[in-house]
């Protein structure tokens, strides 16, 4: 019972994981290319990715807060969530 609970689990955070990095790239293509619109699968992919992954990085958004450095910031929320995704992926895959 709990091995197939724990399965499911993990299928969902490796899926929210894979999203994660989608939106990364996403991100960076943007900053890169401001021009860039997505078209076809593209944008059904990066639809995807924002809506899963918006509203946990909005919340780690607010507790974890942007280094300022004058001009330009770094924001942490992404790296953050990341990390806590990466511990409940171990630690959720040690019960599978």
């Amino acid at each position: 019972m709990v091995s197939g609970l724990a399965t499911l689990v993990y299928i969902a955070l490796y899926i929210f994981f894979i999203a994660m990095w989608v939106r990364f790239i996403f991100d960076w293509i943007r900053v890169l290319s401001r021009s860039f619109q997505p078209k076809g699968l593209v944008l059904v992919a990066a639809e995807a990715a924002y809506s899963v992954t918006d509203r946990p990085l909005a919340a780690v958004r607010r507790v974890v807060p942007t280094l300022r450095f004058g001009g330009a910031g770094i924001d942490l929320g992404w790296s953050v969530l990341m990390i806590g995704t990466l511990i409940m992926l171990s630690v959720v895959g040690s019960f599978r």
